[in-house]
């Protein structure tokens, strides 16, 4: 069943709502069986669903979840409760899902095929509504507007952050980027955003006017009293309906603390519409989200780690490399991979400084950066700086061995460009890591 979803992918993507809209009316509309909320962002949307989720199953709440790229299994996507759907029940769902597509494309009824996040939209769907579920938070795969997750009705939504990423498919500037991440806006739906550029929160605002629903801007209605300890936050949250904390949160990084206030006030927003979640589950969604390969660490025999960070954007990279700088001046070893249609420039670039030297590689799809190419894009950018930060490069064709010469080299390996990369490799460390 699984090759057979995979093969979808030959679709590539394809951003609209035809096919989506189709499918879940001959499924009978499943996406309306459960109270939804959705976010959105260039970065921190992840977080924000895992804090937002672990919330609501504290609260005892029959809860889903719908994420993507997965690390390693693609049941990780389909989560309900504290669990990825079993593989039979996938399996199953799956199963009658493309059977029916089938059906439909044999018909006429649908035009196209339907592409591989298409079908696992509509799978994620009637696996929350076979599960019985109450709430999903559901993180948009691309942009918002032409996601195939627009399909939902929310009770509240979310825009955790808004940067420069897949602008072949979502625009150039941050404006037009901003506009179709504000897709996900319905009418009269409330709308938390976070942190966003000026020129982005302007269209946000305006989306948000013209369709009568209310915005919430973090930044202006929520205090945040932190500090931070060995990387980890402990914040204090102010909103203008409670005070949340001090919680230590469970997800490393400065820029979780941001991610954590979204998250509260979009639970705020889940409150106002039914959803009984309450301050103490919320605070425990601070102090017990898990959300794999976001400055994760893992310890290594032997007295060494890996840090594994899917960092995939220039965004990303900024804010690993702000981490780097402040938690590990001792500059660790780098293992990169990057995908052929990422700006390679605007990842590597802030990381070299950080690190003291970096092996290219390659990662198990064919849309990655060939190793040897990435090997000269990198050194091309290290020639650049100055002679006491930096780097040396090299090349390592097998991401495993790439880890394993980094750890002959440094206490410490950073691994990063592209969750195609994190994951896999990952999932080979996990059995040499010292587990808790």
């Amino acid at each position: 069943m699984l090759d057979r979803l995979l093969a979808l992918e030959t679709f590539g993507i394809k951003l609209g709502l035809e096919n989506i809209t189709l499918l879940c009316e001959a499924l009978g509309h499943p996406e309306r069986s459960f109270v939804s909320l959705h976010v959105a962002g260039t970065n921190g949307k992840g977080s924000v669903t895992a804090m937002t989720h672990a919330a609501l199953v504290a609260s005892g709440l029959r809860t889903a979840r719908y994420t993507s790229p997965h690390l390693s299994d693609i049941t990780e996507r389909f989560v309900v409760g504290t669990s990825p759907v079993d593989t039979a029940t996938f399996d199953a769902v799956a199963r009658d899902v493309l059977d029916l597509a089938d059906r439909l494309h044999a018909r006429g009824m649908l035009r196209a095929t339907p592409t591989f996040f298409e079908a696992t939209t509509a799978i994620a769907f009637e696996l929350f509504r076979r599960a019985r579920t109450d709430v999903a938070v559901i993180e948009v795969g691309l942009g918002g507007q032409f996601d195939a997750t627009n399909v939902i009705a929310p009770a509240a939504c979310a825009i955790t952050t808004i940067g420069f990423d897949h602008q072949q498919h979502l625009g150039h500037s941050l404006a037009e980027i901003a506009f179709e991440k504000a897709g996900i806006i319905k009418p009269r739906t409330p709308v938390v955003a976070g942190w966003l550029p000026a020129e982005a929160m302007t269209v946000v605002r305006r989306v948000a006017l013209e369709r009568n629903a209310t915005l919430y801007e973090v930044p202006q209605d929520t205090a945040i009293d932190a500090s931070m300890d060995a990387g980890a936050a402990r914040v204090t949250l102010r909103t203008p309906r409670a005070t949340y904390g001090p919680h230590q949160l469970s997800l490393r990084g400065q820029h979780q603390i941001h991610n954590a206030a979204l998250a509260v006030r979009l639970l705020e927003l889940a409150q106002d519409a039914g959803v009984s979640v309450t301050a103490d589950a919320i605070g425990q969604g601070l102090t017990g989200a898990s959300w794999p390969a976001r400055l994760e660490r893992l310890h290594m025999r032997g007295g060494r780690d890996v840090i594994l960070d899917a960092a995939h954007n220039a965004e990303g990279a900024s804010t690993l490399s702000e981490y780097l700088r402040r938690w590990h001046p001792e500059r660790p070893a780098l293992v990169v991979g990057v995908m052929r249609d990422k700006d390679t420039a605007a990842i590597v670039e802030p990381l070299l400084p950080c690190v003291s030297h970096v092996i290219a590689t390659e990662a198990p799809t064919p849309r990655a950066l060939p190793a040897s190419e990435l090997e000269g894009r990198v050194r091309g950018l290290a020639d650049r700086l100055p002679a006491g930060v930096r780097p040396s490069v090299s090349r390592a064709d097998d991401p495993l061995d790439a880890v394993t010469q980094a750890l002959q080299m440094n206490r410490l390996v950073v691994v990063a460009g592209s969750i195609f990369l994190v994951g896999p490799v990952r999932e080979r460390l996990l059995p040499r890591a010292i587990l808790p």
